[in-house]
C-alpha cells in the first residue's frame, strides 16, 4: 500500500487547519510546521508533496535541492521574492501564486489610508489625544477646531498615481477615480488598451508619474527592478505636500528615506503597511521617528502590520486556494498560476 502523500504548510498558520483539510483531507496528510526561519525546515520537508508557504520564511537553494518528491510551492499571496524561483525551476518544482486572493482588501486599505492622511483624519485624531492644538508652524491655539490641520485640499482632480496596473493596482485606480481624482499610472508590462478600458491615464515613465503625483500608491511586486525603487531621490521627484501608500512589499521603498522627507514637510504623510523585515527592529529609524511625540513623523505617518490583505473572508479565500492548488498537485492535475 502506497504512503500517503504529505502536504506541509511551512509557517504563519498553526490552527488546526479545518480549512485545508476540507480541501485535502482524503488525498493527503497535512501538518502546519509552525516555522520562523529555513533553519526550522530541516528534516521535515524532503520527502513532502507539496509545500505551502506565507511570508515569514524563505525557501532558498539549501532547502529547495533536498526536496526529493516535491510537485509544487505555493505561496500564499501574489509576491513571490521569498523563493528562489530560478532553483525551483532547475530542479522541477513548479511555484504557484494566488494572485486573486485579497484585491478588494488591499485596494480598500490603499485608499483608507489615502483618505485618512489627506483627509487629515489621522493627524486631527493623534494631535487631539496627545492634548496638542496649536496650528503647525505659527505657533497659534487651534483648539477644538479645522484650523489644527488647515491648509487641507480638495481630491477631486488631484493625481492619484498607481505604480503596478496589476488585479491590486486596477481595483485602487477605479476607487480612487469614484473618488473623482485624476488616476495616473506607470507599468512597463501592462499592454496598451488598459488605460482605456478603466477610463484613467498610462504615464510613460516612473519619474514624470511621481512629477505630477498628489498621491503614489505602490502595487508592484518586488523585483531587482523595483528594490528600493522609491528612495529618497524618488521621493524628492514627488510635489512638496504629497503622499506616499505602500500595501505592496516592504522592499519597493527605501524607507530610510521617510523619517526625514516627514520631517522637511516634503511629505506631508505616508501610509505603510508592508517593511523590508517584519517584524522591524524597535530602534529602526522609521519606528524611532514614529514614536517620537516630537517628530511630525508621530502624527504624519500611519504603520499597520502587513494587514492590507485581511478580512475574514479573504483569509478563509486563500487558505482554500493554496489548498486546492496542493490538491492540483497531488492528484497530477494541471496547475494554476504558475510563475516559474
Amino acid at each position: 500500500m502506497s504512503e500517503t502523500p504529505q502536504v506541509v504548510i511551512a509557517d504563519f498558520f498553526c490552527d488546526q487547519l479545518e480549512p485545508e483539510r476540507k480541501v485535502l483531507g482524503d488525498v493527503a496528510r497535512l501538518t502546519a510546521l509552525r516555522a520562523r526561519s529555513e533553519d526550522d525546515l530541516v528534516g521535515r520537508v524532503e520527502e513532502v508533496e507539496a509545500i505551502i508557504l506565507y511570508h515569514e520564511v524563505s525557501l532558498t537553494r539549501r532547502t529547495i535541492e533536498r526536496l526529493r518528491r516535491c510537485k509544487l510551492i505555493v505561496r500564499g499571496g501574489v509576491g513571490v521574492d521569498n523563493v528562489d524561483l530560478a532553483t525551483a525551476r532547475a530542479y522541477g518544482i513548479p511555484v504557484a501564486n494566488v494572485p486573486d486572493y485579497g484585491s478588494e482588501e488591499v485596494a480598500d486599505t490603499a485608499i483608507a489610508m489615502t483618505l485618512s492622511l489627506t483627509r487629515g483624519v489621522h493627524f486631527m485624531n493623534s494631535r487631539l489625544r496627545a492634548g496638542e492644538n496649536r496650528v503647525e508652524g505659527t505657533g497659534q491655539e487651534g483648539g477644538w477646531s479645522y484650523s489644527l490641520v488647515a491648509p487641507l485640499v480638495r481630491l477631486r482632480g488631484r493625481t492619484f498615481a498607481v505604480v503596478g496596473l496589476g488585479r491590486i493596482g486596477s481595483a485602487v485606480a477605479l476607487r480612487a477615480k469614484a473618488l473623482g481624482m485624476d488616476v495616473a499610472f506607470y507599468d512597463p508590462y501592462k499592454p496598451d488598451g488598459y488605460e482605456k478600458a478603466l477610463g484613467i491615464r498610462r504615464v510613460e515613465t516612473l519619474d514624470a508619474l511621481l512629477a505630477e503625483s498628489f498621491v503614489v500608491s505602490l502595487h508592484c511586486p518586488l523585483t531587482d527592478e523595483t528594490r528600493q525603487m522609491i528612495d529618497a531621490a524618488a521621493i524628492a521627484r514627488m510635489p512638496r505636500g504629497s503622499y506616499l501608500i505602500n500595501t505592496s512589499r516592504g522592499g519597493v521603498v527605501d524607507v530610510s528615506a521617510l523619517p526625514d522627507a516627514l520631517a522637511s514637510g516634503h511629505l506631508a504623510g505616508a501610509g505603510i503597511d508592508v517593511l523590508p523585515q517584519e517584524p522591524p527592529s524597535a530602534e529602526h529609524p522609521l519606528l524611532v521617528a514614529w514614536r517620537d511625540p516630537n517628530h511630525p513623523a508621530h502624527h504624519r505617518l500611519i504603520l499597520t502590520p502587513h494587514a492590507a490583505f485581511y478580512s475574514e473572508e479573504g483569509l478563509l479565500d486563500i487558505r482554500i486556494k493554496t489548498a486546492e492548488a496542493c490538491r492540483r498537485a497531488v492528484l497530477g492535475m494541471e496547475l494554476r498560476n504558475v510563475v516559474n
